[in-house]
């Protein structure tokens, strides 16, 4: 590719020619296919992270009417993510060859299909696979979503739409832990479930009708010996390896504070499922923190922003190990906006330290930062398990004090 008078057109070669053809602009606020565009990402994020997370307020009710475990209830998330997190990597390699968008929308409708079959399982073993095909599919979306936006929208206009499907993350979530908690007031997990697949599916196609077509993609030859050379490169450095771990900490303990939250809020305060439905309203703190997580770190600098972050995540921990309702869900809010700062600058800080290999270097991060999700959230089940709400606050403290210890790694290695 070489560069034309116009910084915002790219080229491509033609067969037909030496010469190089310009590429077509990206696509501007107030053209058509520019809010075709972000109203299309934002179903995709309601879609896909609806279905990743839509068995988790459902746990205390699976371990209840199908006798698992805590651990093996959570399997049911941490199949989804686990699989996602070994995925996402080869799924992002292979958007590079294949098509952003072609993939995005193949994995939404397939994960939404099988999704829609998961209320006949029967039973756990059957959900757990069947969560674990889901991750598998979905993971085309989170892959290659925000590539695709820097693909077709112009810079100059891609921040709000960036921001649509990052809300659209953020409340597909939020949606996947409401409606299915909200339904179980009036029914079993089973309608639950199918109900809340159902709005999914409206969702996934919004997407594919909304989606306009890419215009800007070239294909990419697939090496993957250079690929496997660029993340060796990555995970020598101190400062990328520091923040992979921070990503897979702090997600592990986060996933792993609200798979297990509705069994303390059931068993020590007796709230039925639809209001501990509710207190994933609590998410939105992380939405408010992602906001102003920018800000801090602008004015402060990336170095405080993640100490702030991981200072409020630790103190936020006693809070939620009291006995009273008064001091736990503060001490959740707490820990909530302290993780979402943490996970911000992170994840950002990623990209600017690999500027070359940005797409490696961010698909490393989520890879790790879902597989925490997976790995801590099944530990700490059996943790919970066996040593009680306690022992699983102080087993997450003890996780928060290895992801403060990497963070001021990466603080004195950016220093240095």
């Amino acid at each position: 590719m070489t560069a034309t008078t116009s910084p915002a057109t790219l080229t491509v070669p033609t067969p037909h020619s030496s010469s190089p053809d310009p590429l077509p602009e990206g696509l501007s606020q107030g053209e058509p296919g520019y809010r075709r565009a972000s109203l299309a990402l934002l179903a995709a994020g309601l879609a896909s992270f609806n279905a990743l997370y839509c068995t988790q307020a459902l746990m205390p009710t699976l371990t209840s009417q199908l006798g698992a475990t805590p651990a093996q209830a959570s399997l049911t998330v941490s199949a989804a993510t686990g699989i996602l997190a070994i995925t996402i990597l080869p799924v992002s390699v292979l958007s590079e060859r294949f098509g952003r968008g072609r993939l995005m929308t193949i994995s939404a409708m397939a994960a939404v299909i099988v999704g829609l079959l998961l209320p006949l399982a029967p039973s756990l073993g059957w959900l757990v696979a069947g969560r674990g095909l889901q991750g598998l599919l979905v993971a085309g979306v989170p892959a290659t979503a925000m590539a695709w936006l820097s693909q077709e929208i112009h810079p100059r206009h891609l921040p709000r739409a960036m921001g649509l499907y990052v809300a659209g993350n953020t409340v597909g979530g939020l949606l996947g832990r409401l409606i299915p908690s909200g339904v179980l007031q009036f029914s079993g997990w089973r309608p639950a479930l199918g109900i809340d697949m159902a709005f999914a599916l409206v969702c996934t196609v919004a997407m594919v009708t909304l989606m306009p077509a890419e215009r800007r993609f070239v294909p990419k030859q697939l090496r993957p010996g250079n690929e496997l050379r660029t993340m060796g490169r990555q995970w020598a450095d101190r400062r990328l390896a520091g923040l992979f771990g921070i990503g897979f900490i702090f997600m592990g303990v986060f996933v792993s504070l609200y798979d297990f939250l509705g069994y303390r809020l059931t068993a020590r305060f007796g709230m039925p499922p639809s209001l501990i439905g509710l207190v994933f309203l609590l998410y939105l703190f992380g939405t408010l923190a992602s906001a102003r997580a920018g800000h801090l770190t602008a004015t402060r600098g990336r170095s405080p922003a993640m100490l702030i972050g991981a200072a409020m995540a630790i103190v936020g921990m006693p809070l939620v190990a009291s006995g009273l309702l008064w001091l736990t869900l503060p001490g959740v809010a707490l820990f909530t906006y302290g993780f979402f700062t943490v996970h911000s600058v992170a994840s950002g800080w990623v990209g600017a330290l690999a500027p070359r290999a940005r797409g490696e270097a961010s698909g490393t991060y989520l890879a790790c930062y879902y597989l925490g999700s997976s790995i801590l959230g099944y530990l700490s089940g059996h943790v919970m398990h066996a040593f009680g709400w306690t022992g699983l606050v102080m087993w997450l403290v003890g996780l928060i004090l290895i992801g403060c210890a990497l963070s001021a790694m990466v603080v004195r290695s950016a220093r240095s």
